[in-house]
Parts: structure tokens; sequence; C-alpha cells
């Protein structure tokens, strides 16, 4: 099962090296949002390949934890706000909201006690790693959900913009791809790691990603010398 979170890796990899370079043409701050959110996923799902052949160490769960279900979701949706609201005052706000919780997350993390005996799991849960109700296992539910419900919902805001316009179909689709893609992962990777079912999460990780990456590259089709429409974005 380590071959499938490895290739999704590499395509998380690929996904964010190809927003980067966007960024340094176009300096959009969102392209560089998601390029970070993309590496996360590339780090917590080689902690995941890793996991799955070598078996868990208390760091290769921080890092999952910490990179796969906690923070690259905000940057995703941080992102698709940015290229939502045009507003200085907003955009600061929301800097400073994602300093807040890159340092809360860190600090929660690195101070949650782990029990040795879950993490000898085939693929440990952060409830029996942190304990039920501790605020680590708590973390995705606080930070993590809302995040996506603010992604999805302002790709499929992009998509209903677009719709109806010809020239803009291969944006139109791959926004919808990458809502798609983000709720593969979301909702059957999440249900299938509390679950503890590696092979079918490992399976969820490699669609997801490659949904969201298709979704990216088909709206990156249309008007290429304008910024890709929130079909850029992945987590």
């Amino acid at each position: 099962m380590w071959v499938f979170p490895l290739a999704a890796a590499a395509i998380a990899l690929l996904f964010a090296v190809l927003l980067g370079k966007q960024f340094l043409q176009r300096r959009r701050s969102y392209h560089l949002l998601w390029a970070l959110a993309l590496l996360m996923y590339a780090v917590a799902s080689t902690a995941v390949a890793i996991g799955a052949l070598n078996g868990w160490g208390r760091l290769g769960f921080q890092l999952y934890w910490l990179f796969g279900a906690v923070l690259n979701v905000p940057f995703l949706a941080a992102g698709e706000l940015r290229l939502l609201i045009h507003n200085r005052t907003a955009e600061l706000i929301l800097d400073v909201v994602l300093v807040f919780l890159v340092a809360y997350a860190l600090s929660v993390v690195r101070a949650a006690a782990t029990d040795a005996t879950a993490l000898a799991e085939q693929l440990p849960s952060g409830k029996h790693v942190f304990g039920d109700g501790t605020p680590a296992h708590r973390l995705p539910q606080l930070i993590s959900i809302p995040s996506y419900l603010i992604l999805v919902g302002g790709a499929l805001w992009s998509a209903w913009r677009m719709r109806g316009r010809p020239e803009l179909k291969d944006r139109f689709v791959g926004t919808l791809l990458v809502a798609l893609g983000a709720t593969i992962i979301a909702g059957f990777g999440s249900a299938f790691a509390a679950l503890g079912k590696l092979p079918l999460f490992s399976i969820s990780l490699l669609v997801g990603i490659t949904v969201m990456f298709w979704g990216f590259l088909r709206a990156s089709r249309t008007a290429p010398e304008r910024a890709p429409t929130a079909a850029s974005a992945s987590s």
C-alpha cells in the first residue's frame, strides 16, 4: 500500500512545482498559497508511504497529521479566497488567521502525548494516537472541515459564474474536477482514515489528487495568458 501514497506525493509535488512557476511568472498570492498546500500534501503522503512500509513513529505521524489532516486545506481555502476577494484589508486579516492557525496547530501537535500502542496499527487514527477529544484530535474538526467548505463553496461559485460561456468550458469543467477531487480526499479519505482502512485510504489519496491535478490541467487549457480560476487549487 506504500506505492499509492508515494505516487500521490509525486503528483502533489509536480502540482506544487507548476503552481510555483505560475507564482514566479504572475506574482499572484493564491498561486503561492496553493503551491504551499500541495507541498504539505506531498509531505503528508510521503509520511503515509513510509508508515505503511516501515511502521509508524511519533514524528512521522505528527507530519502526516499536521500537514495532511490539518493545515493543507486552510492554505487551499485561503488561496481560493484570495482569488475571489480583492480587498487589502480582507487579505491582511486572512494572512493573520493563517499565521495563527499554523502556530496553534504546531504548538498543539508538538505538545500532544502519543500512544505507542496506537502507532503500531497499520493506519493509526488520531483518536487513538492522541486520545479521543484531545486538542490534537479535534484540530481537523476545528480547522480542516470549515476550510474544506470554503474551498468547495468558492470553487462551485466560480463554476457558477462561468456557466453557459463556451469560451470558459475548460475552466468550468476543471473547477468542478478540483471540487470533486477535494471531496474524494476530504470525504472518502477521511472516512477510511478514521476506520483504519489503509488500502482504501491510500487509493483515495491518489485518486483525489489525480482528479484535482486533472482539473488544474483542464482549466489551464483555456486562456493560458490569464490566471487560472479556482480550478488551479487543490488540499
